[in-house]
């Protein structure tokens, strides 16, 4: 492979491999496999097709661009350097995986500007990039005017072998297709090697086959190495192509110019070293030392800053022309966008008396999303293929479809992993969007890798959970969850609420909409069964995340802690206790992450450190329970799987009954 004269766009694109190259060598870390080998397609696709601002990473109207193969991710740091982005400097690019820099190991969309999501687990990319399409067409349809395209842009993603081996690639992909969504077109960096070896040891499925099943118009560049020709003409029939999402498969050969490790699994996801470094740069011809661009490839490069610019400034000349024809539009437009809340928005949310009609709370849920979707356009979402067990359906909102792009209520069909990348993406579109996506508790497992990705990457999402706890009944141990609540609590970042009545579902909602603008995703536990409304209950009180709702004349003797559905056995006992002569508080603790977060004063005007006879009471693991119970304390839960029974049945062979709260806050007071 020994190179002569090289032209401009061979040396961008080398100047894209060596910035790999020597960050990877420099830090000892990282995978330069994928950035040497798509290093031709991110070119072509930098250079030649995305609009965008380098000087302004948020502007609206952007191209979206995914490094689902987010281990590649010097190829990305690379191309915002070389493109003149603010956020990553060549100083940056010499701290790749450094403690503080802004090159992390993988894209964090939080900590690198111009990154849109964060990616790493693989497939995530593909499906988040999903959503930011569902995202583009349902504003796009809301928004624009014939004479009038304020929302137009695409969204690119880079995906691998690996994220194609990943299931959620599939659902994800699967749903894109059915969709029919034109502006999405990924790219599929297909080097046949993952860290095993060849892929033929674990994933000889024809891809292009199985997408085309999904719906996709499928193309194929089978020389991305050196081809940029026909790299181009693909992503032109792509954009050609309006009513399918598009795959095109570009064959490359990892670590492309490695003399004696391209094509091998050892390139994958380690640093050259320096025999191979040096022989890499004598086989493509680099004779620059590390970190090093060459003027011409920069100036070239740069061009990205001038076009971007007047990009930006002819999209705001429409977005003018927009205002003075569309003011009602244009002003609604401008609240999506600044994240900010219409005034008085939460006023439509219910509140209850003791006297209202006991509801389970999945019921309150249902209330609640549509009191929410008649003032906050931005609400959108939908179910697992459980819309009528979630109650998620925004009533007269119509179903988001192909050609239907403008309706809110998105079926995701039995696709939970998906739905929550999904979700992600929506959320991180920077367009203020409130997106949702429900299941059963117990299938946040199946999700949860999305629901993990939403707290790290700050994305509003808002996980809508029925069917809570044993109490859901017949379908029995595989369907209730025991430990759940228990390790999504434990997630960084992420407010999980069980609220007990209509009140505290308001409140609920409250929180969520208002974190979801704050970019930071909430999670909602609700009852198939049905719950009282409770005397002190308040929306005020979810806020804190615990509170007092029954409390006794002076110091009480025992404190009892309930959530969602067993608060009212805590009431019930209570009230019993105290004909009993007994001094008893009642503290609903809906969200242990909210209480966490308020001051000493407050935590301990709630739960006093003199009173140490606590019972905690939840149709769950007691796992977690004695940072609030302390030693002195005991719990009502569950630390074995359920039962198939009526839920009823399962709450009292449980013991979540008065009798039972009370033979333990009993036993506590001796």
């Amino acid at each position: 492979m020994a190179v002569a004269t090289q032209s401009l766009e061979e040396i961008c694109i080398n100047s894209i491999r060596f910035l790999a190259v020597d960050a990877i060598e420099k830090s000892k870390s990282g995978h330069p496999g994928l950035p040497m080998g798509a290093a031709p397609m991110a070119f072509v696709l930098w250079d030649r097709f995305m609009r965008y601002n380098p000087k302004n990473p948020k502007w609206f109207n952007r191209d979206r661009f995914v490094l689902s193969a987010g281990h590649g991710c010097m190829l990305q740091y690379a191309m915002l350097y070389l493109t003149g982005y603010d956020s990553v400097t060549i100083e940056d690019i010499k701290q790749f995986r450094q403690w503080g820099s802004r090159t992390p190991g993988h894209p964090e969309n939080f900590e690198t500007a111009g990154v849109e999501v964060t990616t790493g687990p693989l497939g995530q990319g593909i499906a988040n990039a999903v959503g930011l399409a569902m995202a583009e067409a349902h504003l796009a349809a809301k928004f624009n005017k014939p004479d009038a395209k304020i929302v137009d842009h695409y969204t690119y993603v880079i995906l691998g072998d690996g994220c194609n081996m990943e299931g959620i690639s599939g659902e994800a992909a699967s749903l894109a297709g059915h969709y029919g969504l034109g502006k999405l077109i990924a790219l599929y960096d297909d080097n046949h090697i993952s860290i095993d070896g060849s892929t033929d040891v674990a994933f000889t499925e024809d891809v292009s086959k199985r997408f085309e099943a999904y719906g996709w118009h499928v193309l194929h560049v089978e020389d991305g190495n050196t081809d940029l020709a026909a790299i181009s003409k693909a992503v032109e029939a792509a954009k050609a192509v309006t009513d399918k999402p598009t795959m095109i498969k570009v064959t490359t050969t990892i670590g492309y110019g490695a003399p004696n490790k391209q094509n091998t699994a050892g390139i994958h996801g380690a640093a050259l070293g320096g025999d191979e470094t040096a022989l890499t740069r004598k086989n493509l011809g680099w004779e620059h030392e590390p970190f090093v661009i060459p003027q011409d490839a920069l100036n070239h490069t740069r061009k990205a800053v001038e076009r971007g610019a007047a990009y930006e400034s002819e999209w705001n000349k429409t977005f003018t022309d927009y205002q003075a024809k569309y003011p009602a539009e244009s002003a609604e437009f401008e609240r999506f966008v600044s994240g900010k809340l219409p005034d008085g928005w939460n006023k439509v949310l219910p509140t209850y008396t003791p006297a209202d009609s006991a509801l389970p709370t999945r019921k309150h849920s249902e209330n609640c999303l549509n009191k929410l979707a008649a003032v906050l356009p931005e609400l959108i979402g939908g179910s697992a293929d459980l819309t009528h067990s979630n109650l998620t359906e925004l009533k007269g909102f119509g179903d988001f479809q192909k050609g239907q792009y403008q309706n809110r209520n998105i079926h995701f069909g039995v696709r939970e992993h998906a739905m929550g990348a999904i979700c992600n993406g929506m959320a991180l579109h920077a367009s203020g969007l409130i997106p949702y996506g429900a299941t059963f508790l117990i299938f946040t497992d199946y999700m949860r890798a999305a629901i993990r990705l939403a707290a790290l990457s700050q994305a509003g999402s808002i996980w809508v959970m029925t069917h809570d706890s044993i109490g859901q009944g017949e379908d029995g141990p595989t369907h209730q969850p025991i430990e759940t609540l228990a390790s999504l609590r434990a997630i960084p970042d992420l407010t999980v609420i069980r609220p007990a009545d209509g009140n505290e579902c308001s409140g609920a909602y409250t929180v969520a909409v208002e974190k979801s603008k704050a970019q930071a995703s909430t999670l909602l536990a609700f009852t198939r069964q049905n719950v009282p409304n409770l005397a002190g209950t308040s929306i005020e009180g979810v806020k804190k995340g615990a509170y007092t709702v029954v409390d006794s004349q002076g110091t009480p003797d025992l404190i009892l802690i309930g959530t969602g559905s067993e608060l009212s056995l805590c009431v019930t006992a209570a009230e019993k206790l105290t004909a009993e002569g007994k001094k008893v508080r009642v503290v609903s603790m809906p969200s242990t992450n909210l209480f966490d977060a308020q001051d000493a004063a407050y935590k301990e005007s709630v739960l006093p450190k003199a009173v140490t006879k606590r019972l905690s009471v939840e149709a769950a693991s007691s796992f977690g329970w004695h940072k609030y119970i302390g030693t002195d304390g005991d719990t009502v839960s569950i630390d074995t799987f359920g039962a198939s029974a009526p839920g009823g049945t399962c709450m009292e062979k449980f013991g979540f009954t008065v009798d039972n709260v009370l033979a333990k806050a009993k036993a506590l007071l001796g």
